[in-house]
């Protein structure tokens, strides 16, 4: 069958939840290949929009914010902030990065199930639903666990079992737990509206089942194929929630959308927002192809219900692909937010800064494309070392410099080699092999990137540069040098030439290295960029005589200090990037060893704190005032986590009381409460057995 051509392409990366940072596996599984497509997309002169957003409803974010004692809008505008900061940081590059918290979200979802249920597409039901009394709140399916009655899972979802695959509802599970409480919940009766996904059974097998057996990831079929086997059931999208978008009903108050009902329409409510009132044809026209990436754990909503729910509205183009990933471990074991076992994006950025590269480079190797994969320190090392400094940076740093040894950084002219002697009969045979090897990967890397093989695109990618070390190490310029400096000049006006495609080539993987290899050739190269990616072949884009800049290393080796740091991080068991506190709180190792003399210069002091308030602007900070005996001072202390302002009020505490002022959020601290912290994070107040006089000095 021959593949339709699109005007236009439409691209979604998963809506990250809204409850905590990003970490290498969320880039992994969805974000960088993404990213990498829509860079190609982008070089071909293509008309694309690259959308994403964070996610900011459902019971999730209610917990969360609970738990740090904030409302959810504080929450989810925490956490919004942190991860568009860490995309943009790490250079992913979204035409718009939207939330849906927005009113255009809330509007368009709104109108989406209007559409529906004007079409009678719901179900209205009454049913006994699981409530966990003890946090008096219904619970969502993901929310309740209990045993898989299909393999035996003690841990089955409310939804699915993720050991066997079977799809299940709550009232399934054996002996099922609320995982909020830990208790057993109760069954409550409540309405809610249900989107009857049975109804699009046959639908489904003819547009998936059939239409993309060919063309979708074994995997990614093959999970959708076991769900529409098994039989599909009508799915409930509202809830009972005060937090969310409400459902636009007379006779639903107290009722919100569901957030994976709304979620995926937050791709259509970004376009909305970028475009404007041109958005449909990015959504609607026909001739606008649609593709989803996402990881393994979102495929069912984006392969089965999002689809049958475009279906039902009925306006709406449908997606053509959706390269889902499977999962990326860490050092051998699943990466756990809980534990802290993660490498955090916005960390990786501000501990090995000016390595945004690298680490696409490495995520891009080990991409989980069909089966889960492993990132270990050890291997990002050795790759970054043998393969981007050995191998790319290497070839281009030794054309680089001998073109300035030689022409006095010129690029010299491509003279003809015709078999005038045995050396240059040599010469041309391997420029002849070399041209064709290069078109062959040049031609291999834009097939995988068609087809969604990030790992062998990238692969082909090093290849070009291998292919150039291989024609330096073969032709050795330096030594014809001595006898014969025209071949010189054109075995490196070739050698500069493949410099360039490989800026030309490198830009969706490594956008940063294809930055400082176009300034260091002085170019720009955009009309070469388009002919190279749709004609398949290497173009010329540094011309005879055209001046360069100097040379510079494009990369740096990753030194073993480095990598130590971030593998001794990980057997830390205390968290303090993500709202879930870590399941233990070792003690501390001690800190050096000190003199006396050093510790009699602190000055502990009793205080009492005679007023408290929330800081503006923060979820962490206390402003308290406290009588020390000698002065009345203002000390600002983080343990607002801990402590309600009217609990800290009356309170003795133990402060460093010379410690040099700190200027913070605008205000000086004249001081720091000591804390301890307990085997379950909590912090708890230094304070004397008994009540003592303000300004007693502690000895």
């Amino acid at each position: 069958m021959k593949e339709k051509k699109f005007k236009r392409t439409t691209v979604t990366a998963a809506l990250p939840y809204a409850n905590g940072p990003l970490h290498i596996g969320h880039i992994a599984g969805a974000y960088l290949p993404a990213d990498t497509y829509v860079r190609y997309l982008r070089l071909k002169g293509e008309d694309v929009v690259f959308v994403c957003g964070s996610d900011e409803h459902g019971v999730a974010i209610t917990l969360g914010a609970k738990k740090e004692g904030v409302s959810p809008k504080q929450f989810v505008d925490k956490y919004h902030a942190l991860m568009k900061q860490a995309f943009a940081d790490f250079g992913i590059s979204f035409d718009i990065y939207a939330r849906t918290s927005n009113a255009i979200h809330h509007q368009t979802s709104q109108d989406f199930f209007r559409t529906i249920d004007a079409k009678q597409g719901f179900i209205e039901e009454t049913s006994d639903q699981y409530f966990d009394e003890q946090e008096n709140i219904f619970l969502a399916d993901r929310y309740i666990v209990g045993t898989c009655p299909n393999c035996g899972n003690p841990n089955a979802y409310g939804d699915q079992c993720e050991k066997c695959g079977t799809s299940l509802s709550p009232r399934q599970l054996i002996n099922p737990r609320s995982t909020v409480s830990g208790q057993a919940p109760v069954l409550k009766a409540t309405k809610h509206w249900y989107f009857p996904l049975d109804r699009f059974e046959a639908w489904l097998k003819e547009w998936l089942v059939e239409g993309h057996k060919e063309d979708w990831k074994v995997n990614v079929y093959g999970q959708c194929k076991s769900w529409i086997d098994q039989g599909l059931q009508p799915r409930s999208i509202t809830r009972d929630l005060d937090w969310g978008i409400p459902v636009p009903r007379p006779d639903a108050e107290g009722k919100v959308l569901y957030v994976w009902f709304d979620a995926p329409i937050g791709y259509i409510s970004a376009t909305r927002e970028l475009k404007g009132a041109d958005w449909e044809k990015y959504w609607k026209d026909p001739e606008t192809r649609l593709i989803h990436f996402i990881g393994k754990d979102n495929i069912v909503f984006h392969c089965i219900i999002f689809p049958c729910m475009l279906k039902a509205e009925g306006s709406f183009i449908l997606p053509d692909n959706v390269p889902a990933n499977e999962f990326l471990n860490l050092e051998g074991e699943k990466i756990s937010t809980s534990r802290n076992h993660a490498v955090w994006l916005h960390e990786y950025l501000a501990e090995l800064p000016g390595r945004r590269d690298e680490l696409r480079y490495v995520l891009n190797s080990i991409s989980p494309e069909t089966k889960d994969a492993d990132f270990t320190w050890k291997d990002y090392q050795q790759k970054v070392n043998s393969e981007l400094v050995a191998i790319l940076g290497n070839f281009v740093n030794r054309v680089m410099v001998l073109t300035w040894k030689y022409f006095d950084g010129r690029v010299p002219s491509a003279a003809e080699l015709a078999n005038t002697s045995e050396k240059r009969a040599r010469v041309l045979s391997l420029y002849q092999q070399a041209h064709e090897d290069l078109e062959k990967s040049v031609t291999e890397m834009i097939a995988a990137l068609d087809g969604f093989r990030f790992r062998e695109a990238q692969f082909q990618l090093m290849n070009m540069a291998r292919i150039g070390n291989k024609f330096l190490a073969d032709t050795e310029p330096w030594k014809l040098a001595k006898d014969d400096m025209e071949a010189v000049g054109a075995i490196l006006n070739y050698a500069l030439t493949v410099v360039g495609n490989l800026a030309i080539a490198s830009e969706p993987f490594l956008p940063d290295g294809s930055a400082n290899m176009l300034t260091q050739l002085n170019i720009t190269a955009r009309h070469e960029s388009h002919r190279f990616w749709n004609t398949h072949t290497l173009v010329e884009p540094v011309p005879a005589g055209h001046r360069l800049n100097p040379a510079s290393l494009l990369y740096r080796n990753v030194e073993d200090a480095e990598m130590e740091g971030q593998v001794q991080k990980l057997k830390k068991p205390v968290i303090s990037t993500t709202p879930m506190a870590a399941e233990s709180h070792a003690p501390k190792p001690l800190k050096p060893e000190i003199v006396f003399d050093d510790f009699g210069k602190i000055d502990l002091r009793i205080g009492t704190v005679t007023a408290a308030e929330k800081m503006p602007k923060s979820d962490k900070l206390l402003k308290l005032t406290v009588n020390s005996g000698l002065d009345v001072r203002t000390i600002l202390s983080g343990i607002a986590k801990h402590y309600t302002p009217e609990e800290m009020v009356g309170k003795q505490v133990t402060f460093v009381a010379n410690l040099a002022p700190r200027k913070m959020m605008g205000i000086e601290s004249q001081g720091m409460i000591l804390m301890a912290e307990d085997s379950d994070g909590k912090l708890r107040l230094l304070q004397p057995h008994e009540a003592v006089m303000p300004g007693a000095s502690v000895s």
